[in-house]
């Protein structure tokens, strides 16, 4: 993966982005016994945040990506704009996946843990691993990490 976007002025912001990414993969690999079950709504409306985010980011729509980011993201990354270039620069496969498998979401310490199978266009398949916090009535997306899928696809 490559995480060095030349846009990215501002380092601090970068280191905190990426701590924070490395946060949400350990939480994801971690085995909790703080672990619980979402309710199906929330299953429901966990996926479907994801799945609103990929469509504002094949549609190009920025400013409607970025809605889908929690305060931690918008703070870090400042603009839509930026936020929308980090994306296709750091991450191609969520940028313009072939293909996508959603994972039956989880819920770690307060927040929901929602994995996604994807593929890319040469046929390569990666996991992104969302974390997601509820905000308000709704969640919002806190992290992502996308890693090599050398497992099994769904």
């Amino acid at each position: 993966m490559r995480c060095q976007p030349a846009f990215f002025t501002c380092h601090a912001a970068w280191r905190l982005l990426a701590l924070a990414a490395l946060a949400v993969c350990l939480l994801a690999m971690a085995t909790s016994a703080r672990s619980a079950a979402l309710s199906d709504t929330d299953e429901k409306n966990v996926r479907a945040t994801v799945q609103a985010q990929l469509a504002a980011f094949a549609a190009d729509d920025a400013n409607k990506a970025f809605s889908y980011a929690a305060p931690n993201v918008r703070e870090a990354m400042g603009t839509a704009a930026n936020f929308m270039a980090m994306v296709r620069e750091a991450y191609p496969v969520v940028y313009r996946p072939a293909s996508v498998a959603f994972l039956k979401p989880e819920s770690r310490d307060g927040q929901a843990i929602q994995r996604v199978q994807m593929q890319d266009a040469a046929g390569l398949a990666w996991l992104a691993v969302y974390s997601l916090q509820r905000q308000g009535q709704g969640w919002l997306i806190t992290g992502c990490v996308v890693i090599a899928n050398t497992g099994r696809m769904a």
